[in-house]
């Protein structure tokens, strides 16, 4: 009973109030928005497309609906992988298997709806529920894999991408699956509707051909494509749509593969899956044979081969003489009893008679799998089998040009709802007799009067289509029309332009070539231009007989009319007569079987989760006649359901069968009724079950159980409060109770810890206190001191000691030292270290040899002069100062001009000297001696200028990297009359180093060096304002410029 149970709107439609087609509508909306999305009509499902994957599927639902029956749980159907499909319900596919294994009852489930409802989907999950459910075993599992691989092979050869689906069922699918008395699966038979052959020559704008096109394409590897002489690109292949080759969320390469170990499962050799591929290349590379448009000599049109190379293919591939193909395809023989007559085929008839042969090799292929198939799952004869079918066939249609197509298709939905009602119906009446309910009459609409308007054997459509295609003469769908309108003039569900002419009525929706049916689902019109031909199917005798000629096995197997030996001169039978003949054997086959139905709705055209469209859903449950279903199920009594279920949900409703019963369930279930003082119309009271009529009274029950337990939920709240109230306060009380216990005799333990503690401590006082009394005599005055002396000297030693032998290294650089112990010993520590540092030191020094002495010296010197000032003193610290950058050893012309009273050179370097006038260099050589500064002409190598010493009065330096300086000298001297110099240096550093030591030994007095970017320099009687800036590369080259800036300012660019 938990069908009704936290039900969004109402989950069985049979109770439904009103009944009619707006609430019903409404219904689905309400539960499709809650994600409600299954409903039933009694033990029909209503499935709606989710488009989103909802968590009710896999193995432990599985189990959970192989526990319950069918109403016990809610309507389910999981969605799998491919979300934009409905699936079938657990729920049903359970019934079904378990009145078929328990009952031995064999079964059907219906499946249909529109395309993309997810039919195919649905079979695929009934299938699989039922393989999860039986037996296990090796022979089983091998059957169960052989039924369950058959779905990919088909859906590869069958199914294809039209505007509404991507997977969508292009053929109707009827399987027999076959059970032992165990309920293990043994076999199966699978039989095929309808394949829309025409699919294969031409699709619609935004369709594509079948799947096993672009899977061979795109799944096979090179060795297979070169072997079927077939290239990856699909835009080499006329039959196929050149705009749509790929599809979302389709991997056509994986497919492939799975089509390959799919028909491996199920038994294909591997002689057999290349045939299948060869035939399947054939039919591609029939659509790019190319035809032209000839003439005969005689005047009379003709055709021919444009390019002989896609003929010639096709033949080395089958093994034909590509020769007898071209003539198959440009010519006819017309064979009578007497003679035989060669006919050229023009150019149109050429093209259709190509197709033709593309679609028949194609459609014959589909036939020959699906026969392979049932060969491998077929049952022996001896066993004996319980069966359950799977049908998965077209919905009702109804487009804006109807054609042959969706007229026979119509005509079988016609026929399986005639099925439905008639099956509902007796399975009703059955159920009432066993229950021993009287049965009265249902009044509904017998669609077989619609039925038999199409298949009637001489006055029907089919037969008379079948009659037109036979007589000889002018044949034509205009004459089919006429005749139709002749037959049909007076009969009720028949329409045509003839008809309403003859009646006065006014349609301008109705054409003069189209006539109207109007079937139990709305009316439909259909055009009858293609009747004729689609009805006859032909196949010229020459492509037969040159298919059969081919050395290629598969292709002769398919064509066994061609054999010349048993050429026949009787017409093949009419497509029409088969699909009438099929849907026939399909019909008894079901009437055989108990139904079970699954409904398939797509809430919108546009695959979007949450939208549901009014309009298309309300066309739907038209066509599935949704409404006739509800009021054939509610003909006689709603609602039934066994006493026991019943009378455990509503005994509550009874005072004296709550909250105990011991009687019957019967006769709980009268006592409860007749407490309510319901109306005996309402109720029957079958053997087994009880019987309502009306939904209103089922509704008026569920409400006085909601009122009940809220009731009794209120009792039992009021009952659990008191009983916890009291709980609470016994819990309270007793802790309370072992709260003040444990309280009180922790304060008593605290009170005599205290009064212990201050015993003790009085005692110890005492017995301290005549201790020292008895013992004072014993101790020597200043004992105290001298033992604290001993300490101090004892930890001193021990620091001293442990000091020595954790002493750092004697490296100078080294200035770690270990911490003091004590806090007392922190100063005498830090002189220890600096003692320590300073014996480094000194030791360093004593090991220097005189000219490293002075070499430090001199470091010593440019570091106070430079040091934090130069910007390149930090580059000079690691270089050791050279003195001669010149070679005055191998230079005696330079020896002469210092002079030999001067001493040793100082310094010998290559300088540029800055022309103050123009701001131009010109390169000098400059000789520092003890006494001098001697700049020589490099090119002349004789001295130009010779400065002493006690004339460099000061010298300026800049502070960037550049080697810029200047020598301002006295005005006094005769030399700086002339005025100051400006020199470049690469080492000025050392140069300034030396020249500031050399003026201190010559005169005593310490050489000013000045760090700034701006000075003067004086030029004869005047003085030019020299300003350093520093350029953007000035850092990187020391290149400098200088440049004149009127006649008193100089500025370099370092």
């Amino acid at each position: 009973m938990t069908l009704m149970e936290d039900s969004v709107g109402v989950g069985d439609l049979v109770l439904l109030e009103p009944l009619e087609e707006e609430p019903l509508l409404k219904n689905l909306q309400l539960r499709y928005e809650n994600k409600e999305i299954y409903t039933y009509i009694g033990n029909v499902l209503i499935s709606m497309n989710p488009y989103q994957q909802l968590p009710i599927y896999g193995p432990e639902f599985i189990a959970k609906y192989r526990d319950y029956t069918f109403y016990e749980l809610k309507p389910h159907i999981p969605t799998s992988v491919f979300t934009c499909f409905l699936l079938p319900s657990y729920a049903l596919a359970n019934v079904a298997y378990q009145s078929l294994r328990d009952r031995d009852r064999d079964q059907c489930i219906l499946i249909t709806g529109e395309s993309g409802a997810g039919k195919t989907e649905a079979s695929k999950l009934v299938m699989s529920y039922v393989a999860a459910v039986c037996g296990k075993g090796e022979q089983v599992n091998s059957v169960k894999e052989q039924l369950l691989q058959s779905n990919p092979v088909l859906e590869a050869f069958g199914n294809a991408k039209t505007i509404r689906n991507n997977n969508s069922s292009r053929f109707g699918k009827y399987m027999d699956i076959e059970f032992d008395f165990k309920g293990s699966p043994l076999g199966g038979v699978i039989t095929n509707y309808l394949l829309e052959k025409s699919r294969v020559v031409k699709q619609l704008e935004g369709e594509r051909n079948f799947h096993i096109f672009y899977q061979l394409l795109a799944g096979a590897d090179a060795h297979l494509l070169e072997a079927l002489k077939l290239k990856r690109d699909t835009s080499h292949y006329a039959y196929l749509n050149q705009k749509v080759s790929r599809v979302d969320g389709m991997d056509d390469a994986s497919n492939f593969k799975s089509v390959q170990n799919a028909m491996t499962v199920i038994g294909f050799s591997e002689v057999e899956i290349q045939q299948v591929l060869e035939v399947t290349a054939l039919v591609l590379k029939l659509g790019n044979v190319e035809l032209a448009d000839e003439s005969q000599a005689n005047g009379t049109s003709a055709s021919g081969i444009r390019d002989g190379r896609g003929v010639q293919e096709i033949g080395e591939m089958i093994g034909l003489n590509s020769e007898e193909l071209e003539k198959a395809l440009c010519s006819r023989t017309m064979k009578t009893a007497k003679e035989e007559v060669v006919t050229t085929l023009n150019f149109t008839q050429a093209q259709y008679a190509r197709d033709a042969l593309a679609k028949n090799i194609y459609s014959r292929l589909f036939n020959w799998i699906v026969n392979r198939i049932n060969e491998s799952i077929k049952v022996g004869n001896g066993e004996k089998k319980k069966v359950m079918g799977v049908l998965d066939i077209y919905g009702f249609e109804i487009l804006e040009d109807n054609s042959f197509e969706q007229f026979v298709i119509n005509y079988c939905n016609e026929k399986l709802q005639q099925v439905f009602i008639e099956m509902t119906l007796k399975e009703e009446q059955e159920e009432y007799k066993r229950e021993g309910i009287p049965w009265t009459k249902v009044d509904y609409f017998d669609n077989g009067i619609i039925c038999n308007l199409i298949e009637h054997n001489q006055q029907g459509i089919l037969a008379m289509l079948d009659e037109e295609c036979l007589r000889p003469g002018v044949v034509s769908d205009s004459t089919f029309l006429a005749k139709l309108n002749q037959v049909f003039s007076k009969h009720g569900y028949y329409e045509s332009k003839v008809t309403q002419n003859a009646q006065r009525q006014y349609d301008h929706t109705m054409g003069l070539s189209c006539f109207r049916i109007c079937h139990y689902a709305g009316k439909v019109t259909y055009n009858v231009n293609g009747f004729i031909d689609k009805n006859n199917d032909l196949l010229f005798r020459d492509l037969s007989q040159a298919m059969w000629k081919a050395q290629h096995p598969l292709l002769q197997s398919l064509f066994p009319e061609g054999v010349p030996t048993q050429t026949s001169l009787k017409r093949p039978p009419t497509a029409g007569a088969q699909f009438k003949s099929s849907v026939a054997i399909l019909m008894k086959n079901l009437y055989s079987k108990n139904p079970n139905y699954i409904r398939c709705i797509k809430p919108n055209e546009h695959q979007q989760r949450g939208q549901f469209s009014s309009e298309l859903v309300a066309v739907q449950t038209r066509y599935l006649g949704l409404l006739e279903n509800v009021r054939v199920r509610r003909a006689g009594y709603a609602y039934r359901q066994r006493y026991g279920p019943f009378l455990e949900r509503y005994r509550l409703l009874g005072r004296s069968t709550w909250p105990r019963w011991n009687g019957g369930d019967r006769e709980g279930v009268e006592k409860v009724l007749g407490e309510l003082s319901l109306s005996s119309e309402e109720l029957a009271f079958g053997k087994t079950k009880i019987f309502i009529r009306s939904p209103k009274t089922l509704f008026y029950l569920e409400e006085k159980r909601r009122l009940r337990l809220q009731q009794l939920a209120t009792l039992i709240q009021k009952i659990y409060r008191g009983w916890r109230c009291r709980t609470h306060y016994q819990l309270m009380r007793k802790s309370q109770i072992l709260i003040s216990s444990w309280f009180r005799g922790n304060m008593q333990r605290k009170h005599y810890a205290k009064i212990k503690a201050s015993v003790v401590l009085i005692q110890a006082f005492v017995r301290g206190w005549k201790a020292r009394k008895d013992y004072r005599k014993y101790f020597r005055s200043g004992a105290a001191l001298t033992l604290a002396d001993f300490i101090y000297k004892s930890i001193t030693q021990k620091f001293l000691l442990g000091l020595r032998n954790n002493l750092p290294s004697t490296n100078i650089l080294d200035r770690t030292w270990p911490a003091a112990p004590y806090r007392c010993f922190n100063t005498a520590n830090q002189e220890l270290q600096q003692l320590f540092y300073r014996w480094k030191c000194k030791r360093f020094r004593d090991r220097l040899s005189p000219k490293q002495v002075e070499i430090l010296k001199e470091k010593l010197c440019a570091s106070e002069l430079f040091k934090g000032k130069k910007a390149s003193y930090p580059q000079s610290v690691p270089i050791p100062f050279c003195g001669d950058y010149l070679g005055l050893q191998g230079n005696p012309k330079l020896q002469k001009l210092k002079g030999g009273e001067e001493g040793p050179v100082l310094m010998a370097d290559t300088v540029k000297k800055v022309n103050r006038g123009n701001g131009k260099t010109s390169s000098r050589i400059l000789l520092l001696t003890k006494g001098h500064v001697i700049l020589i002409d490099t090119k002349k190598s004789q001295a130009k200028t010779v400065i002493g010493l006690d004339s460099v009065a000061e010298v300026s330096v800049t502070s960037f990297k550049d080697g810029l300086f200047s020598l301002h000298l006295n005005e006094i001297s005769s030399v700086g009359s002339r005025g100051d110099f400006l020199l470049v240096s690469e080492h000025v550093i050392e140069l300034l180093t030396k020249m500031y030591q050399a003026v201190l030994d010559a005169t005593q007095r310490q050489l000013l060096i000045s760090v700034t970017e701006k000075f003067s320099v004086r030029f004869k009687e005047s003085s030019v304002a020299v300003k350093v800036i520093q350029g953007p590369e000035g850092d990187r080259n020391g290149k400098l410029k200088c440049k004149k800036k009127g006649s008193r300012c100089l500025e370099v660019t370092v």
